[in-house]
């Protein structure tokens, strides 16, 4: 019968602990447990007569036991730190950073008087509010964005009649959807000057009667840069037919109408509403109001229309309209999609963005500086100086190339 290697180093092994040439009795694991670990100091003395540690016949102890022995080993004498000297030295954490500030967010509360269950707002909302003002107002960083001068309310042509008017602002939000405001600004200049006239002498351009005339393919060329173009050729003919047909040529003034339509959901109706009809009832949130709103923590939500009636559970009325303009500004300059400006933006830099990128937060702030001016009359003016972001390029003449110069 062949033997395995394990077992003739077994055998060797109890031939050397025992004296003996015959293999010893199988040990069992319980058998092995009295003396895996015995003291060999103690085991001549006490164990004589019994079989020695099996560890003796090893020339180093495993992995296990070496733990055990090096625990047992005095460590050298540390030395000792001067406490005072360590609280001196300044924190490299502490000094390039500021800790974000703690944020309740909107939560349902009970009154206890009535019983009656309201929604209590962010605590730094209205704070946080005034800054993005500040961003979006001339000479901040949000400001001039595409949605200032192309946004779909301001789309319309203003010398045509109010009816003509209201349409555009439809049209040119059925038109907004997946695309950019600067595209959208473009199709909708097109529709306004080159849409063919539904009648010999009647005027050319944008209204109801030319667009229920055009053939569809000639109106899909029209509009082709925006985004599912050919979905929104068939949502705009049969608008302009329910237009026609139920509401006098004119648009719908209610959000249950103006969703009805083919193509507009409830942030084109609030928004059509409030552009068209100078009514606000609800908030538009886009993309950007429930990625931007979501960041911020106010809310925690999964689609546009849970945003928006999260944000109407608690944001005062009178910002409804506003909300929308500074939001998608904001997303447009400095809160991209990718590649998002924290730097830049002064939510990051006063730690009120919570998910604000910490790396460009710093560097923002390290190129950013505030500068103390106190004037004779007592009063202190800060002023804030901005640091040069352009690389400095160094020309390094180079005589044996005939006074060639590179920049470095």
């Amino acid at each position: 019968m062949r033997t395995s290697r394990v077992s003739k180093e077994t055998a060797k092994l109890f031939e050397h602990a025992s004296g003996s040439v015959s293999p010893p009795q199988r040990m069992t694991r319980s058998s092995l447990a009295r003396f895996a670990y015995a003291n060999p100091s103690t085991t001549a003395t006490e164990n004589a007569s019994q079989t020695p540690d099996i560890e003796d016949a090893f020339s180093t102890p495993p992995a296990r036991k070496r733990r055990r022995v090096a625990s047992t080993v005095k460590s050298e004498p540390v030395e000792e730190v001067d406490v005072a000297k360590l609280a001196a030295t300044p924190s490299r954490t502490k000094a390039t950073t500021t800790p974000r500030r703690a944020r309740r967010p909107a939560r349902k509360v009970t009154d206890p008087s009535t019983g009656e269950m309201t929604v209590a707002a962010p605590s730094d909302w209205e704070e946080t509010y005034n800054v993005v003002r500040e961003m979006r107002a001339p000479g901040g960083a949000a400001h001039g964005a595409a949605v200032d001068t192309m946004g779909c309310e301001r789309l319309a042509d203003k010398a045509a009649s109010p009816k003509d008017q209201r349409f555009h602002t439809l049209i040119a939000l059925m038109l907004s959807s997946q695309t950019k405001d600067t595209v959208n600004a473009v199709a909708m200049a097109r529709l306004k000057s080159e849409l063919p006239p539904y009648k010999e002498g009647a005027p050319p351009g944008l209204n109801l009667d030319n667009v229920l005339a055009v053939d569809p393919k000639l109106l899909n060329e029209l509009i082709w840069a925006v985004g599912f173009h050919n979905n929104k050729t068939k949502y705009i003919k049969k608008t302009a037919e329910i237009l026609r047909d139920e509401w006098d040529g004119d648009i719908p003034d209610t959000i249950e109408g103006l969703t009805s339509l083919p193509g507009v959901g409830p942030k084109m109706a609030y928004l059509c509403l409030s552009a068209a009809w100078d009514r606000t009832e609800g908030i538009g949130v886009d993309v950007h109001v429930h990625r931007i709103t979501n960041l911020w923590g106010w809310n925690k939500t999964s689609t546009p229309e849970e945003t928006r009636k999260a944000l109407q559970s608690w944001l005062p009325r009178d910002r409804w309209r506003e909300i929308n303009g500074l939001l998608v500004g904001l997303g447009q300059a400095v809160c991209l999609p990718q590649g998002r400006r924290c730097g830049d933006c002064e939510l990051g830099l006063r730690g009120l963005c919570r998910a604000a990128e910490r790396k460009k937060v710093l560097e923002g702030r390290r190129l950013r500086e505030v500068e103390t001016v106190k004037k004779e009359d007592g009063s202190v003016v800060k002023t804030e100086v901005v640091a040069e972001r352009l690389a400095v390029k160094e020309e390094v003449v180079n005589e044996d190339e005939g006074g060639t110069t590179r920049e470095k």
